[in-house]
C-alpha cells in the first residue's frame, strides 16, 4: 500500500523516543513535515531523516504536506492542534493524555467521527509484546482467576520550575500525565472497576503542582484488585517498570526492565505456625527488543487508516482511563472513595 505522509508536531525529548519506532516503519510511513516552535529543534529532527521533510514553526502551515500527524505537544495544546487537523481531514495520533478535560476530549472525538478521521491515543504500553503475552497467558485460564494485578513505575522526572510539566498545563499530576497508561492497562486486564482510591504526595517532587508520587487501588466487578504505584521522584529503583499478576495458581511477572516474563509458583506456605518455602521460578518468555516499542502503535495507527478499522486505543477508549483518574482525584479531594461503576473500556 501507499505510504502514509506523516507530520511530527513537537520535536522535544519525547520525539526522540518516537523516532526509534518511526525508523522501523519506513515501509509504512514517510515523514514529510516536522514542526516545533523552536526552529532549530525542528531542523535537527529533519536533518536526521532521509525524507527531506518540510520544516516549520507553525503546525497550520504543514497541513498540505501530510495525511496524518503525530502530536507530541504539551497537554494543554492537544485540543487546539487536534481540532485543526480534524477539521482538515487529517488522521491524528495524539500523545497521551488525549486532552486536559472531558469537554475537550468529547469535542475532539466527535469532530473526528464527523470528519471520518482516525483518532488514536499514543498508548504504546498496550502494544508491548511482553504485555500482550502476559494478557494471553491470563486469558488462557491456565493459571486460574486473577486475584490482584500490581503495576509499578519508578522514574526520576526532575524539571526546572519554569517548565510546563510542573505547572497546571499538565492537567493534573504524574497519575494523569503518565499513570493514564497504566490505568488503561488495568481496565484492559481486569474489566469493569467498581470502587477505588488515590493518594498522592509532592514529597520528593517539589517542582510538581500536583502529586509526583501516587498510589491507586481499585476493586473490579470480577473481585480482582488493581494497584498502581508510581513516582517521578525515584532516586533509586528496584521495580522500574514491573507488572505482577497474582492468580489462584501462580504469580506472573512481566519485568519490563529485564524484558522477560517469569512464573512464580509453589511459593510460600504457612501451616500450623510453620513457614515452608518451595519457590519455583520459570522464565517463560524473553524479548530481544531494546526500544520502547513505539513502532507497534504506529503500525496499528497506519493499518487503521488504510483499512478503516477502529484503533485499539481510540478516543473513547482513552477517555475512559481519564474519567477514572478524574473520579479518583475528586474522591481524594473529598477524602472519600471513588464510585467507578460504568467506567470500564468501551466494547462493541
Amino acid at each position: 500500500m501507499k505510504r502514509i505522509r506523516l507530520g511530527i508536531i513537537g520535536c522535544g525529548g519525547m520525539s526522540r523516543t518516537h523516532a526509534q519506532g518511526i525508523a522501523k516503519c519506513t515501509d509504512a510511513v514517510e515523514i514529510t513535515a516536522v514542526c516545533d516552535i523552536i526552529r532549530e529543534r525542528a531542523q535537527n529532527t529533519a536533518d536526521g531523516l532521509d525524507s527531506n521533510p518540510y520544516v516549520t514553526t507553525d503546525f497550520k502551515t504543514m497541513v498540505d504536506y501530510v495525511d496524518a500527524v503525530l502530536v507530541i505537544l504539551p497537554h494543554d495544546l492537544h485540543f487546539e492542534c487536534g481540532m485543526f487537523f480534524a477539521d482538515h481531514g487529517k488522521h491524528i495520533l495524539m500523545e497521551k493524555p488525549l486532552c486536559n478535560s472531558e469537554e475537550e476530549c468529547l469535542a475532539l472525538i466527535e469532530k473526528c467521527e464527523e470528519q471520518n478521521v482516525v483518532l488514536m491515543c499514543a498508548y504504546p504500553v498496550r502494544f508491548y509484546p511482553g504485555l500482550l503475552k502476559l494478557k494471553e497467558m491470563i486469558d488462557s485460564g491456565e493459571y486460574g482467576k486473577v486475584m490482584q494485578m500490581s503495576i509499578w513505575t519508578e522514574q526520576l522526572v526532575k524539571v526546572d520550575y519554569n517548565r510546563w510539566i510542573g505547572t497546571s498545563r499538565i492537567g493534573g499530576g504524574q497519575l494523569f500525565s503518565h499513570g493514564c497508561h497504566y490505568i488503561d492497562v488495568l481496565l484492559w486486564f481486569l474489566g469493569n472497576p467498581v470502587v477505588g482510591s488515590h493518594i498522592g504526595t509532592k514529597v520528593g517532587t517539589p517542582w510538581m503542582m500536583r502529586e509526583g508520587t501516587s498510589a491507586v487501588t481499585m476493586l473490579f466487578e470480577n473481585g480482582a484488585i488493581g494497584y498502581h504505584g508510581a513516582t517521578w521522584g525515584a532516586r533509586g529503583t528496584k521495580m522500574q517498570y514491573d507488572y505482577q499478576v497474582m492468580t489462584e495458581k501462580a504469580l506472573l511477572n512481566y519485568d519490563r526492565a529485564n524484558k522477560e516474563i517469569r512464573v512464580y509458583s509453589k511459593a510460600f506456605e504457612h501451616v500450623s505456625g510453620q513457614e515452608k518455602s518451595q519457590q519455583s521460578v520459570e522464565v517463560v518468555w524473553r524479548e530481544d527488543e531494546t526500544s520502547k516499542n513505539t513502532q507497534f502503535e504506529l503500525l496499528h495507527f497506519v493499518d487503521c487508516i488504510q483499512t478503516g478499522k477502529k484503533p485499539i486505543t481510540d478516543g473513547r477508549s482513552a477517555l475512559q482511563s481519564l474519567r477514572v483518574i478524574w473520579k479518583l482525584y475528586d474522591a481524594e479531594n473529598h477524602e472519600t472513595m471513588a464510585d467507578l461503576r460504568g467506567l470500564g473500556l468501551p466494547t462493541e
